[in-house]
């Protein structure tokens, strides 16, 4: 592992932390978040509803679909209701290995994220964009068995895949690797609830640099799932899919701005 922790680049976990509150972050990330803001003021209520969506597809995943064991691609700092601590909540046998390129992060990883005896929870640094690496990382074929169905999460994370179309070979390569019963978890940021204004002005800071989030439209979106069976409600913003329990009024999808779906591989 890296024990290099680099505190004058933005790094996105270190910025999501700043949003929802947190305090394992530095300057750079608070004025790279700030930015952000100015073109999407309601990034941080994005955030926690992302977040919101995590802990639903976990539960729906241990509760309802009976997974027992997860992947979870770009984990981000630590905080409330992890996704072991949902699933292990549920089953405590569940196993989970987290995996993230920031160094901090597997640095609070290892410290603060603690499995229940029944179950496992192992961190892996290394990077969405090296699919295969992951995939032969001894520590994740130690904890989980291929053999029997996985989720794999990638909440937040493939939007920093930058390019149209990018994102689909790295998730076929990782869904490739699982069998059938597994499941795909996937958020994404999109313009596509967006005003006209705001749209262009997010393209300005996405060529300026302000922001690496890329946006997928709808069609980009669903074509991750090529192949695999979308779970009632297929595609939505994050903020409604089954969000039946959660506070009303739900939000503005203007405002989160980021879709949210959930596929089985038949």
């Amino acid at each position: 592992m890296s024990d290099q922790i680099d505190s004058t680049t933005a790094q996105p976990a270190r910025r999501y932390n700043y949003w929802l509150g947190g305090k394992d972050n530095f300057a750079v990330d608070r004025a790279s978040g700030d930015e952000i803001l100015k073109t999407f003021p309601t990034a941080r209520l994005a955030a926690l509803e992302n977040r919101r969506f995590l802990q639903r597809a976990t539960r729906y995943l241990a509760a309802e679909a009976g997974i027992r064991q997860f992947l979870d691609i770009g984990t981000g700092l630590p905080t409330a209701d992890n996704t072991h601590e949902v699933a292990q909540g549920i089953a405590p046998e569940s196993r989970v290995v987290y995996v993230d390129n920031d160094p901090m992060v597997m640095v609070h990883a290892r410290a603060l994220l603690t499995s229940t005896p029944e179950g496992r929870t192992t961190y892996i640094e290394a990077d969405l964009r090296s699919p295969e690496q992951i995939l032969a990382d001894p520590d994740l074929r130690a904890t989980l068995d291929l053999g029997e169905p996985v989720a794999l999460m990638l909440v937040a994370v493939l939007h920093f895949v930058q390019g149209y179309g990018a994102g689909r070979p790295i998730v076929g390569t990782l869904m490739d690797a699982l069998p059938s019963g597994s499941f795909l978890v996937v958020t994404n940021a999109t313009k596509d609830p967006l005003p006209a204004k705001m749209a262009a002005d997010y393209d300005a800071a996405l060529a300026a640099g302000v922001t690496n989030i890329w946006p997928r439209d709808r069609a980009e979106f669903t074509d991750l799932f090529s192949g695999l069976e979308l779970v009632e409600p297929g595609v939505t913003p994050v903020s409604e899919w089954r969000a039946e329990s959660e506070p009303e009024p739900r939000p503005n999808p203007a405002h989160i701005a980021m879709y949210g779906a959930v596929a089985r591989k038949p």
